[in-house]
C-alpha cells in the first residue's frame, strides 16, 4: 500500500493562490490513481480532483472547476494540485489519496480510495 504525505497548505488571501503536493513512496506511483478530497469539521470528506495514473485525464467537482488543476510527476512520485482563485468557501483540511482501481467521474468518494494521507490545513481569508 502506498504511503502518502500531503504539503503546502497554509493561509492565503481570497483571490490568491496555492499549491498542494502530494508525496507517494511504498508503491508503484504510475499504477495509482490520484485523487484531492478536502474536509471541514462535522462534515463528510469530499471530493475536489482526481487524475489517471497517466495524466492524460483530470476529473474535477464542479466547485472548483476552472480554478483548481491536478497534475501529477510520475517521475518523482508526486501529485499536486494548483489552487487559483482561492474562495473563503476552499477553506479545509485537503487530503491526497491513492488508488489502484477507480471507476472515475467528477463524482467519487471516499470509499474509492484505499490509501490517504495525513492532510493539510487550507485557511482561505476573506
Amino acid at each position: 500500500q502506498v504511503q502518502l504525505v500531503e504539503s503546502g497548505g497554509g493561509l492565503v488571501q481570497a483571490g490568491g493562490s496555492l499549491r498542494l503536493s502530494c508525496a507517494a513512496s511504498g508503491g508503484t506511483f504510475i499504477m495509482y490513481y490520484m485523487a484531492w478530497f478536502r474536509q471541514n469539521p462535522g462534515k463528510e470528506r469530499e471530493f475536489v480532483a482526481a487524475i489517471t495514473p497517466s495524466g492524460r485525464r483530470t476529473y474535477y467537482a464542479d466547485s472548483v472547476k476552472g480554478r483548481f488543476t491536478i497534475s501529477r510527476d510520475n517521475a518523482k512520485n508526486t501529485v499536486y494540485l494548483q489552487m487559483n482563485n482561492a474562495q473563503p468557501e476552499d477553506t479545509a483540511v485537503y487530503y491526497c489519496a491513492a488508488d489502484k482501481s477507480v471507476t472515475v467521474s467528477n463524482k467519487l468518494y471516499p470509499t474509492d480510495f484505499n490509501s490517504w494521507g495525513q492532510g493539510t490545513q487550507v485557511t482561505v481569508s476573506s
